[in-house]
């Protein structure tokens, strides 16, 4: 059992130490994380934003990622949806009696490299190990701190009549891949999830122009949960044309075979900018020279009637109401 993980591994014990030391610490050492005192000593400047959240996926290993790097990247995109610049990370792993340690391994350099990539720090964090059976593997919950330069006001209740909606790529590309591991669905092309960090993708359009009212990265319940979330928030109605939405074609056969709609499909590297309209062609043009929004579209626009709606005008001319979901179609999906 000596490649696997052990109850003693949580115990506190000579095992404990030696998962930190040699699983945790080589690969994700920096001098904070280094003291391995009970908190983590920082300085950050201006006002700062924080958040939390909690990881399932199933499988833990995807075609474009794992459950470490989707850790990372969920942490990351939520700060950065609030126009704060991601500076720090907690991660705290609760692991199943028996996980291989090539499989820890494997997840734990995933998160050194993402983290990398998007150029933040693992400063502190707890492992535990439960029961056998007790979880999918591993679970994975993590925190984030980020700061908030001067002037930037980016929330969910900012959206105005106006305002042009902007979707950074395709959609349901995460959600469809992560199925088509999990049921062993074929696709004749090779489908990865999109998961990425998106902070790069935000400083670049901020550094464009700061007439940006929302951000939003559309992760459970996808672009339509999103889209009415911002409506019900900010006291709008918002039109979308499908014609216009970004979307593989693999995606959208799958679907279609499995009666889902991409709209509802769960992504992990896009995002939703809903912007001034008088500078919504500058940001779209720099978004579609950043690797993460190549495949950026003008979607739609914010309308003052009909609060809280959200509607498409589909490909065959008529307008259909685009509902939020009242169930799960694909869980533990992140």
């Amino acid at each position: 059992m000596k490649d696997r993980i052990l109850l003693a591994h949580g115990s506190g014990g000579k095992l404990s130490q030696e998962l930190v030391k040699h699983y945790l610490i080589d690969i994700l050492g920096n001098p904070v994380l280094n003291i391995l005192d009970d908190s983590a000593i920082v300085q950050m400047e201006g006002v700062l934003a924080f958040t939390t959240d909690s990881y399932v996926v199933q499988p833990i290993f995807f075609p474009g990622g794992d459950i470490g790097k989707i850790a990372v990247c969920g942490t990351v995109n939520d700060l950065s949806m609030c126009g704060a610049v991601p500076r720090y990370m907690s991660l705290a792993l609760i692991i199943e009696e028996g996980l291989p340690l090539d499989d820890f391994k494997r997840i734990i350099q995933s998160i050194k490299l993402t983290a990398d990539e998007a150029g933040v720090q693992i400063i502190t964090g707890d492992t535990k190990v439960v029961d056998r059976d007790s979880t999918d593997k591993i679970f994975i919950n993590t925190s984030g701190l980020g700061y908030v330069a001067p002037g930037i006001e980016i929330s969910g209740h900012n959206a105005k009549p106006g305002d042009v909606v902007i979707i950074s790529g395709t959609i349901g590309d995460h959600g469809i891949a992560v199925l088509s591991k999990r049921e062993g669905i074929g696709f004749n092309t090779s489908l990865e999830s999109d998961c990425a960090p998106l902070n790069k993708l935000v400083t670049d359009i901020l550094d464009t122009s700061t007439a940006v009212n929302c951000f939003r990265d559309p992760t459970r319940g996808g672009l339509a949960s999103t889209l009415n979330e911002i409506a019900e928030q900010s006291g709008v109605s918002v039109c979308i044309e499908e014609d216009k939405i970004p979307i593989r074609e693999e995606v959208a056969s799958a679907c279609d075979m499995l009666g889902l709609d991409p709209l509802h499909i769960a992504n992990e590297g896009k995002l939703v900018a809903i912007v001034d309209e008088k500078y919504a062609d500058a940001i779209l043009e720099t978004m579609l020279k950043n690797k993460y929004g190549h495949r950026a579209s003008i979607i739609g626009r914010v309308y003052g009637k009909n609060p809280g709606r959200v509607t498409m005008k589909t490909s065959l001319g008529t307008t259909r109401i685009v509902d939020i979901l009242t169930g799960e179609p694909l869980p533990r999906i992140c």
